[in-house]
């Protein structure tokens, strides 16, 4: 098979390097698109259940809404773990799933649960609310919002209602909390005096204002052929709409809120705050109090190219902001994190490729053998791309990593074919002119000579990262994309050696300096000469080489055997 695949491979030459140029060109397309990380998300699926119950104590809310829910998707499919944390007045319920687990399958799964519990929650309880599909690596950005002329309260109400309204509305971001500030809050404080005067009591308040803050439809009125719509206005807009609210009626005299007490704007309970690191005018670092905006993306989004787009949006936040208030970029970016990762292991992987461009270079002493060799690098790197494509995986330092670590070994299968290819047709020439033989048919059998040895030792070292992908749990996402990378990389190059390889040898060596001179490279010529009296002796002398290296081996093995019991703890009969 491996045969008629190279002799197929000399036949049509022409369209194995126009497919294998169209292959390079769609994957350094995707290379440019496809996103970007630092690491692969390492988050198993997790479904979030945010409850809020207002004004109830910590150990009322777990006891009345935590336990239920824990209780109610415990036992759902594919769960392996649920955890908890109760506060005042909120609970939140994390339903971790198998690894591999789709998400949203699993949000049906924990939504059709928490239907069988919603019903046995008190009343004063929300109901259940799933948080927005993200994971521990999905916080992209941080942003600050300071002011020295406004207090907490101003910038608060400005982070929620322009800047996280605005925020949400970009594709690709999932969630956007906020830190510290002050909620702004309408707060009726009522005077227990006249309450007891007008024998009104607080609850009657609280329900009339419930009642009363609401716009109703009234139905339809027809006059003619004109028919209007009736709407009751009841909607609260001001202070003043909550002080007119009547509670009641005594005497004739309706009483209202404002009777009763003082409406005024003011601070809900703070239980966190916020800060920012400035540099003044004289590029000293302070403090000032403001609001954190913490960005979370989808799991799908690109962070580079949505971190772009954010930084576009927030400059179009700050021009309208009220005059005072600075909004703050370079709190948390993860794009830097990644754009260092990614430019130090590009650096690493492009120095590999110098290397390895010198030494071929060295020992071929050939451009035309030296490019067929390593045009193995490009078509093994993006057909990994490609596969990763395919799969949905994401270029990140783990891929990167297994690319830099494979580049080495990419040009392996190609160098000894052209190597050997090189050899035949020099021999070739050497003979007589009429015994000469076809060039197509020197470079089949040369290549077909060594397909063994490289497709063997292809396959061997393929073999030694296999472990990688039967890991599993945090392991397996971690290194799995290593191994595919690396892996995907190397069975590319012996497909390259055993396909574009012999292609481009009959273009490129019959008529190029390496064929037709009768020595070989003065590199390979000079090793030949060291390596030659060492060889010799070996050879004479096999039993003193043998022996001591045999030795060595044993050695080696029981040292490390003993290096290792060290390492393992010691068990017996007393200590069990």
């Amino acid at each position: 098979m491996i045969n008629a695949l190279i002799r197929w491979s000399l036949r049509n030459r022409l369209a194995v390097a126009a497919v294998s140029l169209i292959l390079m060109a769609t994957g350094a397309w995707f290379t440019l698109r496809m996103p970007v990380d630092v690491f692969p998300d390492l988050t198993a699926p997790t479904v979030t259940v945010v409850v809020e119950g207002h004004g109830m104590a910590t150990q009322e809310l777990e006891t009345l809404v935590t336990f239920p829910i824990e209780t109610a998707v415990n036992g759902a499919a594919h769960v392996r773990r649920v955890r908890s944390a109760t506060g005042v007045g909120i609970s939140v319920v994390w339903v971790e799933f198998d690894w591999g687990t789709e998400i949203y399958r699993a949000r049906q799964t924990v939504t059709e649960r928490l239907a069988t519990v919603s019903g046995q929650l008190p009343e004063q309880v929300e109901p259940p609310v799933l948080a927005p599909v993200s994971s521990v690596m999905g916080e992209i950005l941080f942003v600050g919002l300071t002011s020295q002329q406004h207090d907490g309260l101003a910038l608060r109400t400005v982070a929620g209602t322009q800047m996280q309204r605005r925020l949400l509305s970009v594709a690709g971001v999932s969630q956007v909390s906020l830190i510290g500030g002050d909620v702004k809050q309408y707060q009726v404080v009522l005077s227990t005096q006249r309450l007891k005067a007008f024998r009104i009591s607080m609850g009657e308040v609280a329900d009339v204002l419930r009642d009363s803050n609401e716009n109703v439809s009234a139905g339809f009125l027809v006059e003619g052929g004109t028919e209007s719509v009736l709407r009751g206005i009841g909607r609260i807009r001001t202070t003043e709409d909550i002080a007119t609210t009547v509670v009641a009626a005594r005497e004739g005299r309706a009483i209202t809120v404002g009777d009763l007490g003082v409406v005024q704007i003011g601070s809900a309970i703070r239980r966190g705050a916020g800060s920012v690191s400035v540099r003044d005018a004289d590029w000293n670092a302070i403090t000032e109090s403001g609001v954190i905006l913490a960005i979370l993306k989808q799991p799908t989004a690109n962070t580079l190219e949505l971190t772009q787009q954010l930084d576009l949006v927030l400059d179009e936040i700050q021009d309208g902001l009220p005059a005072g208030m600075k909004v703050h970029k370079q709190l948390f970016r993860q794009a830097d994190f990644i754009q260092h990762s990614i430019h130090n292991t590009t650096a690493a992987l492009i120095e590999g490729g110098l290397m390895v461009l010198l030494i071929v270079v060295l020992f071929l002493a050939s451009v035309r053998s030296s490019l067929i060799t390593l045009l193995a690098i490009p078509m093994s790197l993006t057909s990994a791309v490609l596969v990763m494509k395919l799969f949905g995986a994401s270029i990140n330092t783990m891929t990167l990593g297994g690319m830099a670590i494979a580049i080495g070994a990419l040009v392996d299968d190609a160098i000894i074919d052209v190597e050997n290819v090189v050899r035949r047709l020099r021999e070739n020439r050497a003979r007589p002119e009429g015994q000469r033989r076809k060039v197509m048919e020197v470079i089949f059998d040369a290549s077909v000579e060594v397909r063994t040895s490289i497709v063997f030792a292809t396959f061997i070292i393929l073999l030694v990262f296999t472990p990688l992908f039967f890991l599993s749990g945090v392991e397996g996402l971690l290194l799995r994309p290593l191994g595919i990378a690396f892996c995907v990389s190397l069975a590319a190059s012996l497909i390259t050696a055993l396909t574009l390889t012999p292609a481009l040898c009959f273009y490129l060596l019959p008529s190029s300096k390496t064929v037709n001179r009768d020595r070989e490279p003065a590199v390979v010529t000079l090793l030949k000469r060291i390596y030659a009296p060492p060889l010799r002796w070996v050879l004479r002398h096999p039993l003193l080489v043998t022996v001591p290296t045999l030795l060595l081996l044993v050695i080696a093995i029981s040292g490390v055997a003993r290096m290792g019991k060290n390492f393992l703890p010691e068990f017996n009969e007393g200590a069990l």
